[in-house]
């Protein structure tokens, strides 16, 4: 095991008198990839949220790379999200009234990006992800499944060192959902990132190497998924998008 990237130390998050997460600890690598999952109320979004640097936990501490999250401001925060870190959410976020390769390139020009430079990085990943036919097309006019497959572009665009997926195939239908979750481990390996998946979906987990089982915001369960056949829909993933 390599060292840890993303660690937690005893984290306690409160919302009023509900506790999502009760003092819980994990560590996750660097290039490993890992499925959240537990019952609804459970605390995995909460988890997601505090790993990312979204929320600041009222005890315990988040690490990110070596440096403690958890004390960094709002805005030190902010800047570590869109230099290190992207982000795929079930309903893909995308901004409505700009195209595929505008969205995409949007985190690069926020941190200073020339267009141009943004837009050219934008058009690289579409096509390396096989989506170069979308790159024109506004978010009204993709499917779900196009959309998200944008999303993960716009996730990778910056090189991330770590990817976060909330629910990430929770609006598509099964067959869609699975497409989705083979690009977005396939891409996420290659690029040598972190992902990080909540999920209520055992078929979208088996798609990582690692499953964190959280309830009444303590980690139930901890362990490593079956390694063969991770890699074999891994190496299958791979070769797909290296098409």
């Amino acid at each position: 095991m390599s060292t840890p990237l993303i660690t937690t130390s005893d984290i306690v998050k409160r919302f009023g008198t509900v506790t999502a997460l009760a003092g819980l600890t994990i560590n996750v690598s660097a290039g490993e990839s890992v499925a959240i999952m537990g019952p609804s109320g459970s605390g995995k979004s909460t988890l997601l949220h505090c790993l990312s640097g979204v929320l600041v936990p009222d005890q315990g501490s988040v690490g990110f790379g070596g440096t403690e999250i958890s004390r960094l401001t709002d805005a030190q925060r902010s800047h570590l999200r869109l230099r290190e870190l992207g982000f795929v959410f079930q309903d893909s976020q995308l901004i409505p009234e700009l195209p595929a390769r505008e969205n995409v390139a949007l985190p690069l020009m926020l941190t200073g990006t020339p267009t141009r430079s943004a837009l050219r990085a934008a058009d690289e990943v579409l096509a390396r992800l096989g989506l170069a036919d979308l790159r024109g097309r506004r978010p009204a006019q993709m499917s779900g499944g196009q959309a998200q497959r944008v999303a993960i572009a716009r996730a990778l665009v910056g090189s991330p060192r770590a990817i976060f997926a909330d629910e990430p195939s929770g609006a598509l239908d099964q067959a869609t959902g699975h497409e989705m979750m083979q690009l977005l481990t396939a891409a996420a390996s290659m690029a040598g990132a972190t992902l990080v998946v909540v999920t209520h979906d055992v078929n979208v987990a088996r798609w990582c190497s690692r499953l964190i089982e959280i309830r009444d915001g303590l980690v139930h369960s901890d362990r490593r998924l079956n390694a063969s056949t991770a890699r074999g829909s891994m190496q299958a993933a791979e070769s797909e998008v290296a098409r």
